[in-house]
Formats: C-alpha cells, structure tokens, sequence
C-alpha cells in the first residue's frame, strides 16, 4: 500500500530521515513507532505528498506520493495533531461541507454512528471544540467515506484517557477493511490495534517486522548467579541493553529460543543459578532497541 525508498529529508544541513525505508502491507495496520523528533511526521508528509524529500522515492497505492491525483486522495483518510479545520463552521457544518467531494463513496449511516459514538457535539464551532474534540471530529471527517488507507500523524498527543480510548475504538473499528498507518509515541495505546510495526530512530529505521514476530522474538532474560554479576567482555551480538544489579545480570535477547538458551547463557557464565524470562510489551522493546542503538552510534 505504501512503499519508501531511501528518503532522506534535509533540513539547513540537518538531516530529519536518513536514508529511510518503510513498507506498509495492504490490509494491515502498521505503526510507526519512534521518540518525538526521530522522524515521523516528516516521512507521513512526505509520503502523503505535504512536503518534498531531499532524496529517495515514496509511492502511495502504486503511484509516486509526488504524483498523487484527485482519484487516489479521494480514497486516503488523513489525521494529524497539527492539522487545520475551519474554526467557523460547526462539526455538522463541516460535515456537509465535505459530504459532496466523495459522491457516494459517503456513507451516511456510518458518518451518524461516528457521530454518535464520538460523542460529538454537532451544533458547536469547531474553533470552540477541545484539542480532543477536535481529534474526534477530524477522524469523523476521515473515516465516513471508507477509505481505503487511513493515516494518523500522531492522533493522540494531548488527549485525556477517555478520549484516546474512544478515538482507538473508532479507529479498531475500521480495522481489517482499511489499511491503516499510524505514527506515535504512545506505544501502550496502539498496540493492540496493529499488525505490523516499523521503529524509527534518529531518522533511519531500525527495523520493522509483524507484530507475531516480534512478540515471538524478543524475551527478557533475568540470570542469577551465584557470584556478583560483571557485564561479560564479548557477549552474543543479539544480546542487547545488559545491566547488573548485584548477583543479577537482564539482559534483552532479540533472537529468542527457548531451546539451548540454557546452554548459550551457560558457555558466557559460570555458576548461573537460576535463568527467568518474561515477554516484552512494544513500549519495553523499543526503549531496550532504542537505547542499544544510541550506544552503537555513539561507538562508532
């Protein structure tokens, strides 16, 4: 559905995405997930065809985001935290205002249960409406006419809990008959609407993966020892954010096996009493990956 090619994006001899590689399956629900400022918002733009990229290539649908027509806008739904309504027209004036620009791709019935369920207060100026509120009306407007991708830019920045679950519902809601691509930081809110996940870092992608796998995949491990613990010299490369704490050495293993775990643990340390794992949540895997990735860029 979407596909990035080596973007990179320069901004007075900053570069914001460097070298960036994105590929968003049909039917999926793909976050982009990464640190406020590592990239985001710029590769959405630039995919959507908001901004120009200083390298590198987008297409949207099969065709360059720098060609993107009237047909294919018609059918992408857009959210953003920065994005502008007009402030003098009430929710319902705005509504029938964009009604006409998608002919009978609008669906009525669904556009009144958004409504409904979104609790939006349909006489009021939108220029009148709470930052939440207007999230609200924004992804009303984005999703009455089924469209066949929708792209949030970081939809939940600033919204109170009660608001985030009821903008999430709306979105899972539209899961599976829409392909969806969402950029945030808020990795605990979106986690169990997507499918699949990209982690952007520092404008390059560090890797992205469905989300099966990447549950499957990542473990942290907990070694206790019958000694003190020390960070060994050469441990395994996919062993990553190693920490001690007494007699204790976690660590983060981004191949995981639970056959011969024991074993490789085993042949770095000696005297290893006891060996405990727990799965990770998106949030915990993208800190530990996060922070190994500062710690290689800052050794190289």
């Amino acid at each position: 559905m979407i596909r990035a090619e080596n973007l990179v994006k320069r901004f007075r001899g900053h570069d914001a995405l460097r070298g960036l590689n994105v590929n968003v399956p049909e039917g999926s629900a793909y976050a982009l997930i990464g640190s406020n400022g590592a990239g985001k918002t710029t590769a959405i733009r630039i995919m959507m065809n908001l901004s120009e990229s200083s390298d590198g290539r987008a297409t949207v649908m099969g065709v360059d985001s720098r060609a993107l027509s009237p047909r294919e806008l018609s059918r992408i739904g857009f959210v953003a935290e920065s994005q502008r309504m007009p402030k003098a027209l009430t929710v319902r004036q705005y509504l029938d205002y964009l009604r006409p620009f998608y002919g009978k791709a609008w669906d009525r019935g669904l556009e009144s249960s958004l409504v409904k369920n979104m609790r939006l207060p349909e006489d009021r100026r939108i220029g009148e409406l709470s930052h939440g509120m207007r999230m609200k009306s924004g992804l009303v407007c984005a999703l009455a006419f089924r469209p066949r991708l929708l792209v949030l830019d970081e939809p939940l920045s600033g919204l109170d809990p009660l608001i985030r679950d009821e903008f999430m519902q709306g979105i899972s809601e539209q899961a599976g008959e829409t392909t969806i691509l969402i950029s945030s930081h808020e990795m605990n809110e979106v986690e169990g609407l997507i499918s699949h996940v990209g982690f952007i870092e520092d404008g390059r992608m560090l890797f992205e993966e469905p989300m099966s796998g990447l549950a499957s995949r990542f473990r942290q491990v907990c070694v206790t020892l019958a000694r003190e613990a020390v960070r060994p010299a050469a441990a395994p490369g996919d062993w990553v954010d190693l920490r001690t704490a007494g007699n204790v050495l976690t660590f983060v293993d981004t191949r995981f096996s639970e056959s011969g775990l024991g074993e490789r643990i085993r042949a770095v340390f000696d005297e290893v009493r006891e060996i405990d794992t727990e799965p990770m949540s998106l949030r915990s895997i993208f800190t530990a990956m996060a922070r190994h990735a500062a710690v290689v860029g800052g050794e190289s």
